[in-house]
Order: structure tokens, then C-alpha cells, then sequence
């Protein structure tokens, strides 16, 4: 619709995950009317974080240099180690302050309607990790979806038979939600996981 460069600009904006035609055009547009300053601010954060942000090579957060700092911190404990599927999952937990053990990211989950299954994702990493005999429980912290359900359900087989306690983050109800909006799964989850007051 447009030429040049803002055109260019809009379609980049647009492949982003989350950004769709109309909200492309108006960050499009806002980038155009911005002081060149903060543009040159925009471009250069993305460079940097291009150049210098690497994934861990323990746990495969993100980090800027080897090892993401929850790898690096001598007070977590390496018995506990949570198993997520993106970064953000980790800065999710991160922000609750109630995990003080390690992480795996897998970088995804599996979706055979996708193509993605476990060679895809960082599952060999894993057992890796887990033959050091440090880890005491597994905990799988996927998303409570069929993507997540299938990646935790096969990730606990193959770690059953190692002895290791292999724990699933409950799921339900949500503070303050209303039962007759929650979803027959949500519900029925609420349920399995009942616990005594």
C-alpha cells in the first residue's frame, strides 16, 4: 500500500509474533514521527541485543555471557530442577521468588502438527543433566496445553526409571476467577488436584 521504506518497515513489524497488519502500520507510523534519537536508541538496543545475548550453556536461558546468572548463583540449589519450555517462562516463575533451583529451557514443546518433536528440543541436554545424580526432583513446568501435556508426559517417562521424583506444577482455578466461566479442563484439573484445607 505504501512505498519504499515505510512498506518495508510495516512488513517487517508485521512478521513479529503478536503484531498484526493494523498494529504494524501504527508502530510503522509512530517509529516515522519519533525524535531521531530515540530511533537511533530502537535500533542500536537491537543490535546490541543481537551481538552480545547468547543462550546459557547449561540451562539455555538467555544470557550474555556463558552462563545465565541462575546457573552462576552458588545459593541455588542444583536438587531441584525446573523444566520450561521458553525464557519467559523462566522470568514468569522468577517473579513469584518461591523457586530456588535450576532450570532447563527446551525451547519449545512438542507438536507433531508442527513438525516439532523431541529431537527438536534440548530433551537429550536434559538427561544429560539429569545422569550428573545432583537433580532429586524434576519439575515440569510446560504449559498446560496439549503441546505441554505431551512434552511433561514424555519427559516424565524417560525419567521415571531413573529414581528421580518427577513433579508436575498444579493447574486449576485462578484467584478470584468465577466457576462458571472456568473450562471443563481447567475444572476437572481443579479437582484432580485438590488438596486439604
Amino acid at each position: 500500500m505504501y512505498e519504499g521504506a515505510i512498506q518495508d518497515l510495516i512488513d517487517e513489524l508485521g512478521r513479529l509474533p503478536g503484531v498484526g497488519p493494523k498494529s504494524a502500520q501504527r508502530i510503522a507510523f509512530h517509529i516515522l514521527a519519533a525524535d531521531p534519537a530515540d530511533v537511533t536508541r530502537l535500533a542500536s538496543v537491537l543490535n546490541r541485543v543481537k551481538d552480545q545475548v547468547r543462550f546459557c550453556t547449561i540451562c539455555f536461558n538467555v544470557a550474555e555471557s556463558e552462563q545465565c546468572r541462575i546457573c552462576r548463583d552458588p545459593r541455588r540449589s542444583g536438587e531441584y530442577l525446573c523444566v520450561v519450555e521458553e525464557p519467559k517462562d523462566v522470568v514468569a516463575i522468577e517473579r513469584t521468588g518461591e523457586f530456588r533451583g535450576r532450570y532447563h529451557v527446551l525451547g519449545g514443546a512438542i507438536n507433531p502438527l508442527e513438525g516439532i518433536g523431541p529431537d527438536h528440543l534440548r530433551v537429550r541436554e536434559l538427561m544429560s543433566r539429569l545422569g550428573s545424580g545432583e537433580v532429586k526432583e524434576l519439575i515440569l513446568a510446560t504449559d498446560p496445553n496439549t503441546e505441554g501435556e505431551a512434552t511433561a508426559t514424555y519427559i516424565a517417562l524417560l525419567v521415571k526409571p531413573m529414581g528421580i521424583a518427577v513433579t508436575r506444577l498444579a493447574s486449576g482455578l485462578p484467584v478470584g476467577g468465577d466457576l462458571e466461566y472456568a473450562d471443563e479442563i481447567t475444572l476437572g484439573r481443579a479437582f484432580e488436584g485438590r488438596r486439604a484445607v
